[in-house]
């Protein structure tokens, strides 16, 4: 009998761990990937936004050469928490199902051996969105060339590489892999470019696009990927791009499936699941979410910053309450 299994091990599942360790109770912690997993999917070398007292957990201080910490340093400081607080955790494992019996949870996990079943109290649920990219639907996005992540511009250096997205992650990666030398196209389906981009990046793009340098089909979208081309629509108007290298990087999302499994009861029109706000617990006794997920769609709601006292909320009682149904 496990005391808390928590489903997802990024900094707001890992923050949960702590919460529970620090009330005596020994959660065992799991992701289908590794510690951190979403942020290892971050670009090489990237800075992040937030200042780095924002990210700490646990009241562990977390240290860089800048202002803000850069991916490697968020790394380094999440594998430190862990090592710390002595928090169990077991990587490539990924929870499939749970079902409550004789009032505890059995769950299914998955790993690389196979398949196991173990019993908790509790189960928080802190899985994220990153591992769900929202998928083109058309032909040849499984080939290799094709990726849903960009990790770093150095590759597109004399390249034809075409951006799918018009938001901030796409925006800055044709941006680095122009700068970094490849001949970088922008297709985004909005007719310009949204009000929701960096403020410093918005110009940065627009003067590129308008000096030729990156060029940009708005208004447009993917119809099918091949070896050497990307074929795009926009209204009447087909046109094959080249493409060495595509980036489609058209945003994530929870995994709403595996939510359902679990009968978690959410909202039809945001996919918001209903919950306690005292204890983040679901309609199902004993299963909590934490971090991102509990915004439904609105994944950009919640961040490192908001989410990591999550597990204060989850585990300031010591079991899950009799009121859920």
């Amino acid at each position: 009998m496990e005391d808390a299994v928590i489903a997802g091990a990024g900094p707001i599942g890992l923050a949960c761990a702590v919460s529970a360790k620090r009330r005596g109770l020994d959660a065992l912690l799991l992701d289908g990937g590794v510690l951190v997993n979403s942020i290892t999917r971050y670009p090489i070398g990237m800075t992040f936004f937030t200042t780095p007292e924002r990210m700490e957990i646990g009241g562990h201080p977390l240290v860089c050469a800048g202002q803000k910490p850069t991916r490697e340093e968020g790394l380094k400081y999440y594998r430190g928490v862990a090592r710390v607080e002595g928090v169990r955790f077991r990587a490539h494992t990924r929870l499939v199902a749970a079902e409550r019996r004789n009032g505890a949870l059995e769950c299914l996990l998955a790993g690389r051996t196979g398949e196991e079943r173990i019993v908790t109290r509790r189960l928080v649920l802190a899985t994220g969105y990153f591992d769900h990219p929202n998928l083109l639907g058309v032909p040849g996005e499984d080939l290799p060339h094709v990726s849903h992540y960009f990790d770093e511009p150095h590759g597109g250096y004399g390249l034809d590489v075409v951006v799918v997205g018009g938001r901030n992650s796409a925006v800055e990666a044709a941006l680095e892999l122009f700068r970094a030398g490849a001949r970088v196209t922008l297709v985004y389906r909005g007719k310009a470019l949204p009000p929701s981009i960096k403020y410093w990046v918005k110009p940065d793009i627009e003067n590129r696009i308008k000096a030729g340098e990156i060029a940009a089909r708005f208004g447009a979208t993917v119809e099918r990927i091949d070896e050497r081309a990307v074929t795009i629509r926009a209204g009447r108007r087909s046109e094959e791009l080249p493409a060495d290298r595509v980036y489609a990087l058209t945003g994530y999302h929870p995994d709403f499936e595996l939510f359902r499994r679990l009968g978690i009861a959410l909202e039809p029109d945001t996919l918001r699941a209903r919950l306690d706000p005292e204890t983040l617990e679901t309609n199902v006794s004993g299963i909590h979410m934490a971090g991102s997920i509990s915004s439904g769609r609105a994944i950009s709601e919640i961040f490192i910053e908001n989410g990591r006292f999550d597990g204060e909320k989850i585990f300031s009682s010591q079991l899950p309450s009799s009121t859920a149904q």
